[in-house]
């Protein structure tokens, strides 16, 4: 037991799981156990005058209890022997001689037990030690693993979706049809976007995810992808909260797929600003509202969003409801672009307000 311990590193243990001390050097042990009940003797002889008759041992219990804690069994059964002796010679009578009688007999069974119950109960005290620093290496050990594995686990689904977006960019590129080629591009960029979040999406300790840090995460990713460094980007975060993990997805392609219909109608021609916030709202039915605004040619009139044809405002409509909010896409009071706004509710199991 105590030999595993000596392959710990020495950090990773408290002092009492260090105990005993000086493993390696049994010399040292052994020296300190003669010393110590000599300095019993010492302290006996000193205080010698101030103890009543019958405590021949006063002072010899704690150089064995020490020695036996801080140096081992071994080390505390040479002070106890020792201890014994030299109180059994100069303090049982008759003294300075080994004589037994009856008097040094009960004596040395009184002694003898008390110190076979205290070296005992040490050694059993550093056992529990020893094995709950193993058990807490292991632990740890079988964390690390587990969360190496996690995250490679994470990583090659992350990097099979992204293979999947491949595939889908190389079969668009064979087809003529202008309506299925844009289908599979849009199709590929939204695998791709899953692709990437896969990787950093999910933690081994299932720990939730920043709302706003996370958006902005999203929103750099999806401008990346886009290739436009024509774009200006802003974000404002006036929120904050925690995402469940298993809504991630779905909050990501929802902004993201309004963020590339910014980015491909609203500055198809030209670049400029587009800037996200994050705001709380807290009033009956508390929210988190996710805007995204551009300042580019806005939407045609008489755009409904209900009967609009494209596939990705339909998802982004469809995800927003899985999520028990609601996304909404309409042009800015002012005139100047568009606005789109994905409104989720600060409810169990979707976000939770930051404490």
């Amino acid at each position: 037991m105590f030999r595993a311990l000596r392959d710990l590193p020495p950090d990773s243990l408290t002092f009492l799981q260090r105990l005993p001390l000086a493993k390696r050097r049994p010399w040292i042990c052994y020296g300190v156990a003669i010393v110590a009940s000599f300095a019993g003797l010492l302290v006996r002889w000193a205080v010698g005058g101030a103890l009543p008759e019958g405590f021949p041992y006063i002072t010899f219990f704690p150089p064995v209890i020490l020695t036996a804690f801080f140096f081992g069994v071994g080390p505390g059964a040479l002070a106890a022997v020792l201890c014994g002796l030299l109180s059994w010679y100069f303090f049982i009578p008759p003294l300075d001689s080994f004589a037994l009688d009856y008097r040094a007999v009960v004596a040395l069974l009184f002694f003898i037990g008390i110190v076979v119950v205290d070296i005992a109960l040490v050694h059993w005290m550093q056992i529990a030690n020893a094995r709950l620093a193993l058990e807490q290496q292991l632990t740890s050990q079988l964390a690390e693993t587990r969360e190496m594995l996690f995250n490679e686990l994470q990583h090659r689904v992350g990097n099979n979706i992204q293979m999947i977006s491949s595939l889908l960019n190389l079969q668009q590129r064979g087809l003529s049809d202008g309506d299925g080629k844009q289908a599979l591009t849009d199709a590929a960029r939204r695998l791709g976007l899953v692709g990437r979040l896969q990787r950093t999406l999910y933690s081994a300790d299932g720990a939730q995810l920043s709302l706003a840090s996370y958006i902005d995460r999203i929103a750099r990713d999806t401008l990346d992808a886009s290739g436009r460094n024509d774009i200006h980007y802003l974000f404002d975060a006036r929120a904050s909260g925690k995402l469940a993990t298993e809504h991630a997805v779905s909050t990501a392609l929802v902004v993201a797929e309004a963020i590339s219909n910014s980015v491909e109608h609203g500055y198809a021609d030209a670049g400029g600003s587009l800037e996200v916030t994050v705001v709380d709202r807290a009033d009956d039915e508390p929210c988190y509202i996710i805007c995204i605004q551009d300042e580019g040619t806005g939407l045609p009139p008489g755009f409904a969003l209900d009967k609009a044809d494209s596939l990705g405002l339909r998802i982004a409509t469809s995800l927003a409801r899985s999520l028990k909010g609601e996304f909404t896409l309409s042009n800015r009071e002012d005139g100047k672009g568009a606005i789109a706004r994905l409104v989720i509710p600060q409810s169990e199991g979707i976000i939770d307000a930051a404490a």
